[in-house]
């Protein structure tokens, strides 16, 4: 005789109702006799230990088989994915430090918001102990012009964070004996500083000209190059025009 069992978890008369339910169903071939499993390659059923052999069981087709319960071990949370929070903040980020960095740039550059312009700048640079100071005056003015608007719009980014923290880098090294709170201290190199370096390494986000650039889905890598442009940017013009 032959039963068919779909699944179903509930008990039924079979002593194999629990033994075949995880298996999806199938058709279970035996014969309740005296003649024992291995006598007969057609007899699977040895009605002494209550047994069943493998051999006589038949899957059914999985389509038949209700695969709707729920597994345990799915987990429902939502999966990580890209949010607009990081590309605001950095967008914010670059729009407030590139901004500072454009103003400056101007008053250097072009005497614009009461600034020096480039004849005033390279008198203060030649104060501080810099040589060629008329062609720092003009490096550091257009850094800080334009390092600070690729920054805005989220143009080369890298570079551009690394040109704006090699000057601050120097402005730290000649101000920081005035201690650390203003209007002589270094209160807000710092802080400017710091902000480039995050852009550096946190990359412009997807708010940017930059986005889907290699540096841009490479942020650590070409931070860790920009940042050892930097480096070698301010230990020159510390050391060398000094």
């Amino acid at each position: 005789m032959a039963t068919h069992d779909k699944g179903s978890t509930t008990s039924s008369a079979f002593s194999d109702d629990s033994f075949y339910s995880s298996s999806g169903g199938g058709v279970h071939h035996f014969d309740d006799s005296t003649t024992r499993v291995g006598e007969d390659a057609t007899q699977s059923y040895d009605s002494t230990t209550k047994a069943f052999d493998n051999t006589g069981y038949t899957p059914l087709d999985k389509s038949t088989v209700d695969d709707t319960r729920d597994d345990p071990f799915d987990d429902d949370r939502r999966k990580f994915g890209w949010t607009a929070g990081p590309d605001i903040g950095l967008l914010g980020l670059r729009a407030v430090l590139g901004g500072i960095f454009v103003l400056h740039g101007l008053q250097k550059v072009f005497g614009l918001f009461g600034g020096p312009g480039i004849n005033g700048f390279a008198q203060s640079l030649e104060k501080m102990g810099y040589r060629e100071s008329v062609v720092l005056a003009w490096v550091t003015g257009i850094t800080e012009l334009a390092g600070g608007a690729l920054l805005v719009l989220g143009l080369f980014t890298p570079l551009a964070a690394a040109g704006l923290l090699a000057v601050m880098a120097n402005v730290i090294a000649l101000q920081y004996k005035g201690g650390f709170f203003g209007p002589n201290g270094v209160e807000l190199e710092l802080a400017l500083a710091g902000m480039a370096f995050a852009a550096l390494f946190a990359g412009p986000g997807r708010a940017a000209l930059d986005y889907n650039r290699s540096w841009f889905r490479h942020p650590l890598a070409a931070g860790f190059i920009a940042l050892v442009i930097a480096a070698g940017g301010a230990a020159v013009t510390f050391f060398v025009f000094r």
